[in-house]
């Protein structure tokens, strides 16, 4: 399963050539190609997926230009955020809108619940809640529980890929301690 999964993301995450070749990061590739947002670090990696699973559930296209557009103010690792960006997909995405929805219908039940309903009242002041629902369409119930899933989502994600990527390194750093005590000296005891 894993051999597949890296199968999948090798063949699927852009290359630094493609980048360079596409013509909507052209203008900004000199920054956008930068090394230390290709390299696989501790900090690089979670903060990449963090943002590929934000981007990919709250932007509905051009998911990948964006990830790598917002991959240089987080100094984001930009091929992981990149692939990240597939955690929607046709597959998925009914899915995440479906839940999403009846996130935001949760919340927008309790806060109507609220004297004064704080949450909706704030959603119909702001121009960036309706850019939000023009984009989805849907209207705020699912604008407001796409938002709610992607914030929780990426910080989930950022969690779990810290904890991952720490558990990775003691396990090799155990390996190599292992392999170094186990070495060649043990027959001169």
């Amino acid at each position: 399963m894993v051999t597949r999964f890296s199968s999948w993301v090798h063949r699927n995450m852009p290359t630094r050539e493609q980048m360079e070749g596409n013509r909507f990061i052209r203008p900004w590739a000199h920054r956008v190609l930068a090394s230390e947002l290709w390299r696989f670090t501790r900090r690089s990696v979670p903060r990449g997926v963090a943002l590929g699973v934000l981007v990919g559930i709250i932007v509905p296209f051009a998911q990948i230009i964006l990830a790598a557009m917002l991959s240089l103010t987080v100094r984001a690792n930009v091929p992981v955020a990149a692939v990240t960006t597939f955690i929607t997909n046709p597959f998925t995405t009914p899915f995440i809108w479906a839940f999403s929805y009846q996130v935001g219908r949760w919340i927008l039940h309790i806060d109507a619940m609220i004297v004064g309903g704080p949450v909706d009242r704030l959603m119909q002041v702001t121009d960036m809640w309706q850019l939000i629902q023009w984009l989805t369409a849907e209207g705020k119930v699912l604008a407001l529980g796409l938002i709610v899933v992607a914030l929780i989502s990426a910080a989930v994600s950022y969690q779990v890929t810290s904890l991952a990527w720490g558990g990775w390194i003691r396990a090799k750093r155990g390996r190599r301690q292992a392999s170094t005590q186990g070495g060649p000296t043990e027959g001169f005891r």
